[in-house]
């Protein structure tokens, strides 16, 4: 059930965002780097929990679509920090709207005490399989 409310919802967000040019492949790295700071890929891969590879190709295709920028980073000369372009961070605003509309949505068969009670629960859940 998790994993098909989860599909279910990444459908919907979908649906929002492709007015934007966007999908829910690139929510990770937008909520990272929304607040126009920037990051190496390996603490972005990390921050969103996804393999390397997984978002290499996430940064490449982004990268080609102008949505973000590698620049030299200062204190190692090996990596590159990754931010949004400003034409990305324009779109940041939209982003967020789309993703609170459908979590709304989502939550909208719940009292609020049921809201509180699930979302508390999928956060334990998250943690213990974060330190398992």
């Amino acid at each position: 059930m998790t994993n098909w409310a989860a599909r279910l919802l990444a459908r919907a967000i979908d649906r929002r965002l492709k007015e934007h040019g966007l999908s829910s492949g690139h929510l990770p790295v937008f909520f990272a780097l929304g607040d126009g700071k920037a990051m190496t890929q390996k603490a972005l891969a990390a921050a969103a929990a996804i393999e390397q590879p997984t978002m290499a190709a996430t940064l490449s295709r982004m990268e080609r679509d102008g949505l973000v920028r590698r620049a030299p980073d200062p204190k190692d000369k090996r990596s590159a920090l990754v931010s949004l372009t400003p034409a990305a961070l324009a779109r940041v605003p939209a982003v967020r709207a789309a993703v609170d509309a459908v979590n709304r949505q989502a939550l909208s068969g719940l009292s609020e005490a049921e809201r509180d009670a699930y979302l508390a629960m999928l956060a334990r859940m998250v943690a213990a399989l974060e330190n398992a």
